[in-house]
């Protein structure tokens, strides 16, 4: 497309050294005196090329703009849907957590067989989990604290506990990690 907009500019320089040229004709000759017919016509010609030229400019970037919109709306189309499921997923980590604390047993086992289907399933539509352990140090551009809590002088400003996981979807973080931070 760029070497259409390349092609398009010189025409358009073309154009308008011929309407420059045309004027200066008529300007030399005297401007009391009318036009010729043909160099009139040869004026509103390229004045109509130059129209067609402007507008064809002007569809090119509108047709530029909406592919990239487009992409971008495909790209988190499934945002709003991935954030509402967010919540399903929290729930079944708890249920394995409870479950854990009874011992091993067959419910155990369905559930993590369904917990980790439905990780999988997000997981190829572009689901991750934002990466944050206890120790790491505090961004608030990736994480939210929620509070903070008297530690040692090794943890000052660390995470000290994750509350709830963050996600992202793509590069967009679409629920930002809950943490509890040293203070």
């Amino acid at each position: 497309m760029n070497t259409e907009n390349k092609d398009i500019n010189k025409e358009q320089e073309e154009i308008q050294q011929d309407v420059d040229q045309t004027t200066e004709g008529a300007a030399a000759e005297g401007t009391t005196e009318q036009l010729s017919a043909e160099e009139e016509m040869t004026i509103k010609l390229a004045e109509e090329k130059d129209k067609f030229i402007r507008l064809f400019a002007e569809f090119e970037n509108y047709k530029r703009r909406t592919a990239k919109e487009r992409i971008e709306l495909f790209k988190t189309a499934g945002e709003e849907v991935m954030s509402a499921l967010l919540p399903v997923m929290d729930d079944f980590d708890r249920a394995v957590t409870e479950l854990e604390k009874h011992g091993e047993s067959d419910h155990l086992t369905g559930i993590k067989l369904i917990s980790n289907k439905f990780k999988d399933t997000l997981s190829s539509k572009g689901l991750e989990e934002v990466a944050l352990k206890a120790g790491d140090n505090f961004d608030a551009d990736v994480a939210e604290a929620v509070t903070q809590i008297p530690a040692g002088d090794d943890m000052k400003g660390k995470i000290v506990d994750v509350i709830e996981r963050g996600y992202k979807l793509g590069e967009k973080i679409i629920r930002f990690p809950k943490v509890v931070i040293g203070q």
